[in-house]
Order: C-alpha cells, then sequence, then structure tokens
C-alpha cells in the first residue's frame, strides 16, 4: 500500500487536522472487515445522503444504529433460533456483525427504517448559522461627512487655541 505524507498541507491549513487523520488511517477503518454485510452510499440531495445496507434475515430487533462523536455504528446480532437445525448448505449469513462509517461535520440522523431486507440511514448536513458564509458590509465615509469631520475639527482647535 503506498503511503502519502500530509505534512506539506499541516503548512498551509488550520483546523483540518481531523481529516488528516483520518486520511492517514483510512487504510485501518475497516481492518478486520469481511466486506458484510453490503453496503450503498448515495447522495440523494444537496445536503442528504443514505446509507443502505443489506440485512436480510434480521429483524429490528436484532439491529441497533447509534452515532457518537461523528461516528455511525450499526450493528447487527442474531438470535440462534435456528442454531439446532441441521443444512446441507448454508448460504445466508446470520452472524453478528458491526460496521462503522465516519461521518463529517454537521452531519446528523434523520431516521432509519428497515424494509424487505434494506437497513435505510438517511443522513442530513445542516449547517449552523454561526458557521454559513455571511458578507460583511464595507463602509465609507462619504465625501461631505469627511470634508465636515475636519471643518469641525478645525474650529475647535481654533477655539482652544484662542
Amino acid at each position: 500500500m503506498t503511503t502519502l505524507d500530509f505534512a506539506p498541507l499541516f503548512r498551509s491549513t488550520v483546523g483540518f487536522d481531523r481529516l488528516m487523520n483520518l486520511l492517514e488511517n483510512s487504510g485501518s477503518w475497516n481492518e478486520g472487515s469481511n466486506g458484510f454485510p453490503p453496503y450503498n452510499i448515495e447522495k440523494t440531495g444537496e445536503d442528504q445522503y443514505r446509507v443502505t445496507l443489506a440485512v436480510a434475515g434480521y429483524g429490528e430487533d436484532e439491529l441497533s444504529v447509534e452515532v457518537k462523536e461523528n461516528g455511525l455504528t450499526v450493528e447487527g446480532r442474531r438470535k440462534d433460533a435456528e442454531a439446532g437445525g441441521s443444512f446441507l448448505y448454508r448460504g445466508i449469513a446470520g452472524r453478528s456483525f458491526k460496521r462503522q462509517f465516519q461521518l463529517a461535520d454537521h452531519v446528523r440522523v434523520a431516521g432509519a427504517q428497515l424494509h424487505n431486507g434494506l437497513l435505510v440511514v438517511d443522513l442530513v448536513r445542516e449547517i449552523p448559522e454561526a458557521a454559513k458564509s455571511r458578507r460583511i458590509a464595507i463602509q465609507t465615509k462619504p465625501a461631505q461627512a469627511a470634508v465636515d469631520a475636519e471643518t469641525t475639527s478645525q474650529i475647535e482647535s481654533q477655539r482652544h487655541a484662542a
């Protein structure tokens, strides 16, 4: 695997250290992950996203969705109700899993639904008003106001001199 050095970016950026750490550690996010369950990440709007996981065979009570510190964790724990059966072939996965996703700042979970074996988690990016860009008005002194101010200061200085 190729190693990237982000040190030059640290010289010209401020406050992106968390992003740089995520990029540096991107290879280790899914260590030990076997690709189960398969999932899709899609952008459904300007600030809307959807994570869809294929969790066929899992019930609502066997799944949990948790958000903590910019991380989304989806966990599935199967109940061993069918463990006593004698299978000739078992191709439907019945194992527990834990899938983690890193969320950007200001992204929150809007909801989760389980339908036809798919767990759909909707996400929304809501940037607070304080973080949104805003235009700052530049004020200039009108030419007459500057002349009036200069005249007033000259009159005041003449009074003090007299």
